[in-house]
């Protein structure tokens, strides 16, 4: 174990960790990328401010919902109100275009690299801006998918898509969907905040209400997916296990150090021929006990993406 919690910042300039940082990528001989809610942020993914008004609004009125993310905690009096709410949550976050390029930054990247990618987002961004979906492990699940709510028997292993009845949501509801999955509102329009009864979702397989596969509890479904990407993963780790590897991690926060922090200061302190990289604006930190083989870049995630092209 590290002898500390939270670590420390390096004590390189900007510009020098920019330079060391290519020159780590460049040399390696893989590339670990472990990707936090920092950078769906980055790529535009706020959950408060424009977008939630413009998709939102109704609810922020009648509920006084501050927020995208509070909201999908919102004790909604009936079926139809959670399943109005989450369709819109589900459909802006998932389905919706990329408010911007961050991500292809990243794929640029590393795209000519031996890499794999670790996140704990569950917007499914990497894979739709061309990263290889086979070096791919989404710890956490995915808004794309529903699983049963108690799951057992054959669906205790299993997860749905959820496009389809989604977006059945979304019409009912008044809404559009426009070009690039555009959320439209038809001028002059009233939104409907309820979804009809018979587009609640139960599941095909044991009957029960639908949920989102997102990893809440320990009814979460890891489906057989979500298992041989974690299969790839440790394979990936195993073999690199003393070649020159970088670890970088982007915008991952303290809520769910154990998943991506931990283990990256791990695997670096047990690698002598590793770098860890870390892009994180007011907390990229590292390690004593790794200090002279990491890489802190205090700074705006896009910034640092294009200053490293």
């Amino acid at each position: 174990m590290l002898g500390i919690l939270y670590g420390e910042k390096t004590k390189q300039s900007y510009s020098e960790s920019i330079e060391n940082t290519k020159a780590a990528i460049a040399d390696a001989d893989a590339v670990v990328i472990g990707a936090g809610s920092g950078l769906s942020t980055a790529a535009g993914y706020t959950y408060s401010g424009e977008r939630f008004h413009t998709y939102f609004q109704d609810f922020i009125d009648e509920y006084g919902i501050r927020d995208i993310y509070s909201g999908g905690f919102y004790p909604f009096e009936d079926l139809e109100t959670y399943w109005a709410w989450w369709s819109r949550h589900i459909w802006v976050n998932r389905y919706m275009s990329i408010p911007n390029d961050v991500y292809n930054k990243l794929l640029n990247l590393v795209k000519d690299k031996d890499y794999f990618v670790l996140t704990t987002n569950v917007d499914h961004c990497f894979q739709r801006s061309g990263f290889d979906k086979k070096r791919l492990f989404y710890t956490q699940g995915d808004y794309g998918l529903f699983q049963s709510f108690n799951p057992h028997g054959i669906s205790a292993h299993k997860t749905y898509d959820n496009r389809e009845i989604v977006k059945d949501m979304l019409l009912a509801q008044g809404f559009e969907i426009g070009e690039n999955d555009e959320l439209c509102t038809p001028k002059g329009k009233k939104l409907s905040m309820r979804i009809p009864t018979e587009l609640i979702p139960y599941c095909p397989d044991d009957g029960e209400l639908m949920t989102t596969n997102l990893r809440a509890d320990d009814k979460f479904v890891e489906d057989d997916g979500w298992h041989i990407a974690l299969g790839r993963y440790s394979d990936f780790i195993r073999r690199h296990d003393d070649l020159q590897v970088v670890y970088l991690e982007i915008g991952v926060g303290g809520n769910t150090p154990g998943i991506i922090k931990y283990p990256f200061w791990k695997y670096t302190a047990q690698n002598e021929n590793a770098t860890y990289v870390c892009i994180n604006k007011g907390e990229a930190v590292a390690p004593h006990e790794i200090m002279k083989r990491s890489l802190c870049l205090d700074e705006d995630i896009g910034r640092v993406l294009d200053d490293l092209k």
